[in-house]
């Protein structure tokens, strides 16, 4: 009766595992989805029952550019010689809301930045990052495009770039891609 028990409790844990692991998807879900379920173990048997009031908020949808997408010097204009890379978790999410980070590796970076300008053109900061590790960056808490902005991004006339004193212009740089 022991094992019984035994085996009841461990698919008892499974059954909440996987549904915890799928709770991070119920943003993904449709309106009108059913509230999610919590678990009643017992010596037989496993008994979903639903829990009232326990709808998660939902999740702003975040248009990703490409994830990981990588900064090179050959990006900047003009392109540098430099070995340095990075890569950008850089989100917009449709509320025009800028979240993620950026890493670079084979640098000392100074700053970085999302400017406004198309691919082989340079432009103006619009959204300064804050030095969040020695080779990371992230936009503040609450950054948000501008309507304008926003649209240079839809377009594709945005970029990312990472400074160093070697390369105060910009060592590495990336155009920023709404995904498709």
């Amino acid at each position: 009766m022991k094992t019984v028990k035994k085996d009841v409790r461990v698919a008892g844990i499974a059954a909440v595992a996987a549904m915890l692991a799928l709770a991070g998807c119920d943003s993904m879900k449709a309106k009108d989805a059913s509230p999610p379920m919590a678990v009643e173990k017992t010596a037989t048997a496993i008994n979903p029952t639903p829990m009232p009031n326990a709808t998660p908020a939902p999740m702003p949808a975040a248009m990703p550019a490409a994830a990981p997408m990588m900064l090179s010097g050959a990006q900047e204009v003009p392109p540098n010689p430099s070995t340095a890379s990075g890569k950008s978790m850089i989100m917009i999410g449709a509320d025009k809301s800028v979240t993620g980070s950026v890493e670079v590796m084979g640098m000392t970076p100074t700053m970085a930045h999302i400017h406004e300008a198309a691919k082989g053109q340079n432009g103006p900061v619009i959204v300064p990052f804050t030095k969040t590790g020695a080779n990371t960056f992230a936009p503040a808490p609450g950054a948000k495009l501008t309507d304008a902005q926003y649209a240079s991004y839809m377009a594709g006339n945005l970029y990312i770039n990472v400074h160093s004193a070697t390369y105060p212009g910009g060592e590495v740089r990336m155009q920023l891609w709404p995904a498709k």
